[in-house]
Parts: C-alpha cells; sequence; structure tokens
C-alpha cells in the first residue's frame, strides 16, 4: 500500500474525532459559592423571644345522663289502733288480772286490746298481791312487774304523850327507819331501824311504842283515838321490814 495514502487516511480520522470530541462536551456550569447569612446581633434589653405555649384544649364535658325515672314509693303502713302487751314477773305462773278480769298466768302475751289506762293486779302464792296501773299505747308493749318487792311510805298523825302533857306531829316511816316531825324540837327524831330497840302496839291501850337503843322513849296515840290507825301504820312497818330480810328487792321509784 501506498505510505501516503495511510498517513492521509489517518489525519482525516483524527480531525473527523477532534470535530466530534469538540461538540459532544461541553462546559461545565459555574457554581458560586453561597453567601453567608447575615448575623443578626440582639440589642441590649431586648426581650428574648420565647416559644408560644401551645394552648391546651378544655375537657369535653360528657354528655348529661338521662334521669332515670323514680321508682313508686310504697305506701307509708297504717299507724296500728289496736295495743298487744307482753307481761312477765319475777315468780312465774303469777295470776294476771286486768280491770278485774283474769287474763291468765305469767309470762303472758295478749293482743288486740284497746290503748289506755289499765289496772292489773298480780297474785301469787305466799306472796302479797301488787296492783300497778298502767299505760297501754297503740302497737306492742312490754311490762315487768315484781312480786318479791318491797316499797313503804307510811304516815299518820299522831300525839305524843310527856309524863308532863303532850305534843302534835306526824309520824312517818320508810324502808329507812322512822321519822317524827313536830314543833316540839326536843321531841322530834328520824331513827333507822337499827337504832330502834323497840315497836310495839297496844291496841286496847290504844298505844304505839317506839324505844330507841340505850335512850328515849315515845308513846303515840291518834289524834282521833282511834286505835286502828296505830295498828294499821304498825303491821305496815313491820310487814315490810320482814321482806327486806328476806331478799326482796327495793321498789324503783
Amino acid at each position: 500500500m501506498n505510505r501516503g495514502l495511510l498517513s492521509g487516511a489517518a489525519a482525516v480520522v483524527l480531525i473527523t474525532g477532534g470535530i466530534l470530541l469538540f461538540r459532544g462536551s461541553k462546559p461545565a456550569p459555574v457554581v458560586e459559592a453561597p453567601t453567608a447569612a447575615p448575623r443578626i446581633v440582639p440589642k441590649k434589653d431586648a426581650p428574648v423571644p420565647t416559644r408560644a405555649r401551645p394552648v391546651a384544649e378544655p375537657p369535653r364535658k360528657a354528655p348529661p345522663k338521662k334521669a332515670e325515672p323514680e321508682a313508686p314509693k310504697p305506701a307509708p303502713a297504717a299507724a296500728p289502733t289496736l295495743a298487744s302487751l307482753s307481761l312477765e314477773t319475777d315468780v312465774p305462773g303469777a295470776s294476771v288480772f286486768i280491770d278485774r278480769q283474769f287474763v291468765g298466768n305469767t309470762p303472758l302475751s295478749l293482743d288486740k286490746l284497746e290503748p289506755g289506762s289499765k289496772r292489773v293486779q298480780i297474785t301469787a302464792t305466799g306472796f302479797d298481791s301488787v296492783q300497778k296501773t298502767i299505760e297501754l299505747n297503740p302497737g306492742p308493749n312490754a311490762i315487768t312487774i315484781r312480786v318479791k318487792e318491797v316499797s313503804l311510805n307510811a304516815r299518820t298523825t299522831v300525839v305524843h304523850k310527856h309524863a308532863m302533857g303532850s305534843c302534835d306531829g306526824q309520824l312517818s316511816a320508810t324502808l329507812d327507819g322512822l321519822r317524827y316531825d313536830t314543833s316540839n324540837k326536843g321531841d322530834a327524831f328520824a331513827l333507822p331501824y337499827a337504832q330502834v330497840e323497840s315497836f310495839v302496839v297496844d291496841y286496847l291501850q290504844k298505844n304505839l311504842r317506839v324505844k330507841q337503843k340505850g335512850g328515849k322513849t315515845w308513846n303515840f296515840t291518834d289524834k282521833n283515838d282511834n286505835a286502828d290507825v296505830l295498828f294499821v301504820f304498825h303491821r305496815d312497818v313491820e310487814a315490810a321490814r320482814r321482806k327486806l330480810a328476806e331478799g326482796y328487792a327495793r321498789t324503783q321509784q
């Protein structure tokens, strides 16, 4: 091959490649450097900005509940018009009379009684009869009556006979003792039974004698010269003293 021809072909190739390379390559874009943000210098005494706090939403109210219809109230019970009675005594089997009518033996339960004041009498063998007035209220009533119970509150107007003359006064007795009240202070006394040496009634002489242990003696007559009054007074006092000695309970006032 002709050496000149090869050299010419090579030159053509080089020129053609250069043209193509020049056309395909583009110049790189120029990138400008970012400019720095201007620095803000806070002024003195300037308020420091704060972040705004989020506003809390108010709590949502629950929808009101619908009121349930009220159940109808039961009709009030009618007030009782009759009375019932539960009665006991300290002596089981005692007979009970209400307004002089025998109603049974204790312990006793009665119903359908008319309310009001009732006279109750309790009797038991070997014991004195007990009478009490009770008040029955409409509805249930519970009562206890003591048979083995004693009380004493006796008194009578008397004349105390002196060796010379006499004085009037009142002689009284309780479960604690005897007492004589008179305007003559030298003859008045209050004696517990432990200080009484003798307490004797003379029905025929219409005289009641009281003698203090190791002390004075008083002779009493009834103001109306009635021996029965002195006898009843003496009997009631002695009966009460005997019951106390037998263990009877004192009546609770």
